[in-house]
């Protein structure tokens, strides 16, 4: 979750609070799945009794600038977060940690304490985020293999065209691509597509020069007003998707947004979903979930359509879309396969008729078995899988013909022997 908007939260923070302050206490977590590459007392050993000089960061990682090397560094990953006792930090949506939670908290992997008391813990309560000690963040991965700073170091307008253009990927992929634009995550990029109104599946190279440009600015204009509130979701403008995107569960009217809901005016109604799994609206528009670069992709698909060649094929395979989506809608797990088992028994009969039991199941069984494999890339495949069945169907045709000869040979033979 913690994307740029997040972790620059946090390095306000730090460096409004912490620096010229000395680190008097520190405990690390003995967690070598968050605690990267050194021993949780030789880590503590390392930065107590410095100074911190700055708070940097580059794309979602961040670390703290001491008077002398190593430094710590944080890669935030999926819940990373920095809290500061007594400071107001913004709380980005789905903290982990509540201020009436134990101090530090259970979840706290690197803790603190400065010279005049204050205390800092970076917590993670899902494990995905990296704390290193290192003697030049910028020198290793992951900070090395970054590509510019969405806010700190934005492209030109004519360099960020051209690169797009000699992209053949599909643009969501591309900018969570944190080698080509660091710091944009699942949130950030759903949310500057929806505003530039572009399908999260166009290849970026087939982008227009208006789309390049439109999508630069809606790029810079997001990440700047996220930053510019602190990442507090609850200042984001109302008609953001960020506020309707969350949570894909069946359910009735919901308010969701920040990490205290309760703030909210009873009748702003920021997310809401019918009985059905699903449906989501923003501006009275239909939110619909995909899977693009990767990951659960929110978009408005009377808003953002694909363009080009990508839109003749999507509409020369809207039957076969249509089809999968119905039976996902029906929530039944076997429904789903219903279509396959009725051709298979269909696949039965013609095989019982023409003399070709036992063959036609196996050409299923193969054809299911790619199904599965690519369930992932938006039907495409799956009906190619389906064309290379209809195109091996007339194969059982010259086997019923080679049985109905042999037949024949043998009635002759019979008769022959009975004259």
């Amino acid at each position: 979750m913690p994307e740029l908007p997040e972790v620059e939260a946090a390095r306000k923070a730090m460096e409004d609070n912490c620096i010229g302050k000395k680190i008097t206490k520190c405990i690390v977590a003995d967690d070598s799945k968050v605690i990267d590459g050194v021993s949780h007392s030789e880590f503590e050993a390392s930065v107590i009794g410095k100074t911190i000089v700055a708070a940097r960061r580059k794309g979602k990682n961040m670390w703290l600038q001491l008077d002398s090397p190593p430094f710590p560094s944080f890669q935030f990953g999926m819940a990373g977060a920095i809290y500061i006792k007594g400071v107001a930090v913004t709380k980005y949506k789905r903290s982990a940690v509540n201020d009436e939670d134990e101090w530090p908290s259970k979840y706290s992997k690197f803790f603190i304490q400065l010279d005049d008391g204050l205390e800092i813990s970076f917590t993670d309560k899902r494990r995905f985020a990296k704390v290193r000690l290192l003697k030049d963040p910028t020198s290793v991965p992951p900070i090395s293999e970054l590509g510019p700073d969405a806010l700190f170091e934005p492209m030109k307008l004519d360099e960020f065209t051209e690169r797009l253009h000699k992209k053949k990927t599909e643009i969501k992929a591309l900018l969570l691509d944190q080698s080509y634009i660091s710091g944009i995550g699942n949130w950030v990029a759903d949310e500057v597509l929806y505003q530039a109104r572009i399908h999260p599946q166009q290849t970026a190279s087939s982008l227009s020069g208006e789309n390049c440009s439109t999508l630069y600015e809606c790029i810079k204009e997001v990440i700047e007003f996220a930053v510019g509130v602190d990442a507090d979701c609850s200042r984001f403008p109302l008609e953001w998707l960020f506020h309707y995107r969350w949570g894909k569960k069946p359910g009735k009217i919901t308010v969701e947004v920040g990490a205290d809901s309760s703030q909210y005016p009873t009748n702003w109604i920021f997310h809401f979903r019918e009985k059905k799994p699903g449906k989501a609206f923003v501006d009275g528009k239909e939110i619909d979930f995909i899977t693009a670069g990767g990951r659960t992709t929110a978009y408005v698909p009377e808003l953002q359509k694909l363009s080009g060649p990508q839109k003749l094929k999507e509409t020369g395979e809207t039957k076969g879309k249509t089809s999968k989506k119905a039976k996902v809608d029906d929530d039944n797990n076997d429904d789903i396969e219903n279509p396959t088992k009725k051709e298979d028994q269909n696949s039965g009969k013609k095989g019982a008729k023409a003399g070709a039991k036992g063959r036609k199941p196996s050409k299923r069984k193969k054809t299911d078995e790619s199904d599965e494999d690519n369930d992932d890339d938006a039907g495409t495949d799956n009906d190619d899988d389906s064309d290379q069945v209809e195109k091996k169907k007339p194969a059982p045709a010259k086997k019923q013909s080679k049985k109905s000869v042999q037949s024949n040979q043998n009635s002759r033979s019979t008769r022959g022997k009975a004259k």
